[in-house]
């Protein structure tokens, strides 16, 4: 008998301990947005940081490491996306035209009704963003001189030769003040050795290349980078 009231005294023991230590659990506050997920549990208390082993913490919206060995780190903001760049697939064609000069007024810093290029621009918009490639030719990847050979043929009727070096050699000279649309501006990038990197004027001292850093974009001319690398400006007769 004694060793059965011994044994619902221990459990009753056990429930009050638990039962403690339940009530202190509810102490606890975790902010609805934490990294532990979503929680129904609302509480008049202010998200607190929570310290954990090896002196890890977790605050809402990020973790960072303290310990003196390891480098602070946080959460990597979400890439911007770039889809209000991208032309809706629902446009008219004059809603499309009026979409194209809106967007290039703004990348080129010229009013709308200077724009009249139309199919200039529907071509480059064709390219824009597309990575560069070195060599590359098509949509998943392009260089400089294969997307300034692709737009001069379908848009001016030029035929260009494949390298900016052939490009610069194909072409004349032509002076600062005589620049205008349609024109090709070359950069040695790479040191003073050879050609290296062309690109088809627009406007405002703006041209579309495809860059290494952005893919097909447009550039300008007063930007120092391209100023200190600017080696010439020429010009293609259709003939060509």
């Amino acid at each position: 008998m004694k060793l059965e009231v011994g044994k619902y005294f221990l459990g009753a023991c056990f429930m009050i301990a638990f039962l403690s230590s339940c009530s202190a659990l509810k102490s606890i506050s975790v902010p609805n947005n934490s990294i532990f997920g979503k929680t129904n549990v609302t509480s008049t208390k202010q998200p607190r940081k929570m310290e954990f082993l090896d002196d890890i913490s977790v605050t809402p919206g990020k973790i960072t490491i303290n310990n003196a060995s390891d480098a602070v780190e946080t959460e990597k903001p979400a890439p911007i996306s770039k889809n209000y760049e991208m032309m809706p697939s629902n446009l008219s064609e004059v809603e499309k035209a009026n979409w194209l000069q809106l967007k290039y007024s703004i990348k080129m810093d010229i009013a709308v009704e200077e724009i009249k290029n139309i199919p200039l621009l529907q071509k480059i918009d064709e390219w824009w963003g597309t990575p560069y490639v070195l060599g590359g030719n098509s949509k998943n990847g392009v260089d400089c001189s294969y997307f300034t050979l692709d737009v001069m043929k379908d848009i001016y009727k030029v035929n260009l030769k494949r390298t900016a070096a052939e490009q610069y050699e194909q072409s004349f000279k032509i002076e600062w003040n005589d620049l205008k649309e349609g024109d090709l501006i070359f950069f040695k990038t790479e040191g003073r050795r050879r050609i290296s990197h062309v690109g088809i004027y627009i406007a405002n001292n703006k041209f579309a290349h495809a860059s290494t850093s952005q893919g097909v974009t447009i550039g300008d001319l007063t930007d120092p980078y391209w100023q200190r690398r600017l080696y010439s400006l020429g010009r293609v007769n259709p003939s060509l």
